[in-house]
């Protein structure tokens, strides 16, 4: 399996690059009008409350759990959820998995139609969009009442469950990029550790090639190009968008550092050119490639190849400071119209539980947001997750912007691609890039309210 085991590569790509604009298009205007929307929001807000520490001593329910667990890692999300249901005999969850591009379009259609499910899983980059939507409601309360703060977990997955000074998603995990290497071709090369610099990247990829390793890195010119890039804009010093949203910066010295230092390795010789999607990881998996930069969710896949030698690390810093591309899975809560307390009170329940027996979720290739979670011995005993928790005090995430993934779709990673191609010069490919991006931006704007 050479794709994230959330979804598929097509609809990975969507997911983790088109963010929440998927299902943002599938809204109609205005879902409802502006009284009922605001009776809802009052009446949930008000009656979401309830509960004290996650626990529930109230009637039989039943809940609706949808998610987009639909690769590798939902097995062990079904072994958690039938725990929970063993150990709580007065709540069932039902888990309805749907791949992450049809969940990102049926979920808001479902909660439009009055027939959402109960709560669900968002990737932190959707929240801004389906709270511009009113499709999820906030969760201030929640996390007020099942005691949580930001001392409870990384600083920035907490805060990325954030849009507008309010709390939409309580964060289970962190999933950020990586630093795959074949340990066996690094003793081949005289390679000791995991390079740590740029220096030191670029001299080890120098030394794989003096012993006949030809193309030691090799450069995707699609998925996770644009994660890769975005990883180096940050390292660089740059941002995806000025402070206050409205308008693209992407092109800046930092971008156009981090896209032609991209280009950089096909120029040297250390990747090969046009490289297929996925092929890079396939080459990896068959030790034609020494180096790879890919998510943590390939972890459990590279440990069923036979006879290969790896290991992982946090990014090189190849710019003047360290940082990496990040995703987060959130619990939300959807703002259906009938509500019902103890259904919000149960569901408090569920997201108390598997927070705190997150460390079995870990297992799937994650990183548990909670820090007593990922600072306990059960947790440094999986050694891959734990060696990519290095990053977890610098990762970064896409702006909490409503739209955002449709306008990152659609320019930065159509930019990249451009220039990896030498379709585009990369200056080129990201003013051009830019100036769509903010048109897009604008309309977003008007389009969301905001």
């Amino acid at each position: 399996m050479t794709t994230s085991p959330e979804t598929t590569r097509v609809s990975r790509g969507r997911v983790l690059g088109l963010g929440a604009a998927g299902a943002a298009t599938l809204f109609l205007p205005g879902c409802g009008g502006s009284d009922t929307k605001e009776k809802l929001n009052q009446s949930q807000q008000g009656t979401s409350t309830g509960g004290s520490s996650g626990g529930y001593s109230g009637p039989a329910v039943k809940l609706a759990f949808w998610n987009g667990f639909t690769g590798g890692d939902g097995p062990y999300m079904e072994r958690l959820v039938k725990r929970f249901n063993a150990a709580h005999k007065n709540i069932t969850v039902a888990m309805n998995k749907l791949e992450w591009a049809n969940y990102y379009q049926k979920v808001p259609a479902a909660v439009q139609a009055g027939k959402g499910p109960d709560l669900g899983i968002m990737h932190i980059d959707q929240l801004a969009t389906n709270a511009a939507r009113q499709v999820i409601i906030p969760l201030d309360d929640v996390a007020k009442s099942l005691k949580l703060d930001k001392s409870d977990f990384a600083a920035a997955v907490w805060d990325g469950g954030e849009y507008q000074g309010s709390r939409y998603g309580i964060p289970l995990d962190t999933h950020p990029l990586g630093f795959y290497y074949d340990e066996k071709l690094m003793q081949q090369a005289g390679i000791d550790a995991p390079p740590e610099t740029k220096a030191d990247f670029e001299a080890a990829l120098k030394k794989f090639e003096a012993k006949g390793i030809k193309n030691p890195f090799w450069m995707p010119a699609t998925w996770p190009a644009h994660l890769m890039f975005m990883s180096l804009l940050w390292q660089f010093g740059g941002e995806l968008v000025s402070a206050d949203g409205k308008k693209a910066a992407f092109n800046s010295e930092a971008g156009k550092n981090a896209l032609n230092w991209m280009l950089s390795m096909q120029k040297q010789g250390f990747s090969p050119k046009n490289v297929a999607p996925d092929s890079q990881y396939v080459a990896f998996k068959n030790e034609k490639n020494a180096f790879t930069w890919d998510g943590i969710w390939q972890i459990n896949d590279l440990k069923k190849v036979p006879g290969l030698k790896w290991g992982v690390a946090p990014l090189p810093q190849i710019g003047s400071q360290k940082a990496v591309w990040a995703s987060s899975h959130n619990f939300v809560i959807m703002k259906n119209r009938n509500v019902d307390q103890n259904k919000l009170d149960a569901s408090k329940a569920f997201i108390s539980w598997i927070s705190q027996h997150s460390i079995d979720w870990a297992k799937a290739g994650q990183i548990p947001a909670r820090n007593s979670v990922r600072e306990s011995a059960a947790f440094k005993a999986l050694p891959q997750q734990s060696a990519l928790a290095k990053q977890i005090s610098y990762v970064h995430f896409p702006p909490a912007l409503p739209g955002w993934g449709d306008v990152s779709v659609q320019t930065l990673e159509q930019a990249v691609i451009a220039a990896v191609q030498g379709k585009k010069a990369p200056d080129k490919a990201l003013d051009d890039a830019v100036s769509k991006a903010n048109q897009l931006l604008e309309e977003n704007a008007k389009k969301y309210g905001s």
